[in-house]
């Protein structure tokens, strides 16, 4: 009786491993945007992004010296120039894009 048991914690132990192990990553809800408070681009965008109620979270990389690493990391992540940067620089659930296209076309990628 005591082996059965134990069988069945081992089991229980073994499934409750593997539902934990397959289960998806949580995505990134919140659309990371970082610009300059001097920047009319990163402005409108603030302001777009707030029209059409996104989440989102705004980082003034002129005043936030973690933010401006943080955002310099991910271009780098992602094969981006630094060298000519085109603000603002968005995160959206992972993929990182400048405005470096018609500013429009940009704006859409942030509800697409």
């Amino acid at each position: 009786m005591k082996s059965f048991f134990l069988t069945i914690f081992f089991l229980f132990s073994i499934q409750i491993g593997l539902s934990q192990e397959y289960k998806p990553k949580s995505e990134q809800k919140t659309i990371l945007i970082y610009g300059s408070d001097t920047c009319h681009y990163c402005i409108d965008t603030k302001k777009f992004a707030e029209e059409h109620q996104l989440k989102f979270i705004y980082f003034d990389i002129d005043k936030d010296e973690k933010a401006l690493k943080e955002m310099l990391t991910k271009l780098r992540q992602n094969n981006i120039s630094t060298s000519n940067l085109n603000l603002p620089v968005v995160d959206k659930k992972g993929l990182v894009f400048t405005n470096e296209i018609d500013f429009s076309s940009f704006l859409k990628k942030l509800i697409e």
